[in-house]
């Protein structure tokens, strides 16, 4: 009993001094650049964008294939961000920004088709086949990602109401650089 006790912890101490050198020895650096542009973006996984993820888009900004300016989630401010970062100008977003928007499903007219539960990625609609849906507010992205594939149209995207627990300081509107100058340039002047 004791010679198996003893050859297993040799054994897992073996196999684990090899998986250690391993890890060292094989590791696999990560792109630093993607790794900023990945964590710029706002993370709802919508799929606006045209990409699964927001890390998939990220790893496409990072190779050139792909715009800066085509996270509707994450708006001008994002696309900003992204352009500071990797030092091009700003474009206008793709497609319109809108204000923050989470589904409503009209209770009385869901099927229970589950086709709208399939359909969302971060699981934020709940129910059963057959039965009724309903949207868990707090989780939803407002990626409207569940509207086309219900057969009878019972979700609404509805602006989400600004409260304290949601507003943010809106970011200063900052004049183009030839209205600073002479701006500066009368003041002193």
């Amino acid at each position: 009993m004791l010679s198996a006790i003893l050859a297993i912890t040799l054994l897992a101490a073996a196999f684990g001094l090899l998986l250690g050198y391993a890890s060292i020895r094989f590791r696999v650096e990560g792109d630093p650049v993607m790794e900023k542009i990945d964590a710029l973006l706002p993370q709802t996984q919508c799929g606006q964008c045209g990409y699964p993820g927001c890390r998939p888009y990220a790893e496409a900004i990072a190779r050139g294939e792909v715009d800066i300016n085509r996270c509707a989630p994450g708006g001008d401010n994002t696309v900003v961000a992204l352009a500071d970062l990797l030092g091009l100008d700003p474009k206008p977003l793709e497609v319109e920004e809108q204000g923050p928007m989470v589904a409503l499903i009209d209770e009385d007219t869901c099927i229970g088709c589950t086709l709208c539960i399939q359909a969302c990625p971060v699981d934020a609609i709940v129910g059963a086949a057959k039965h009724m849906h309903t949207v868990i507010e707090l989780e939803c992205t407002g990626c409207k990602l569940c509207v086309p594939p219900c057969p009878v149209e019972c979700i609404d995207m509805i602006p989400v109401e600004e409260d304290l627990a949601n507003w943010k300081w809106p970011f200063p509107e900052t004049p183009p650089k030839s209205e600073a100058a002479d701006r500066v340039s009368t003041s002193t002047g």
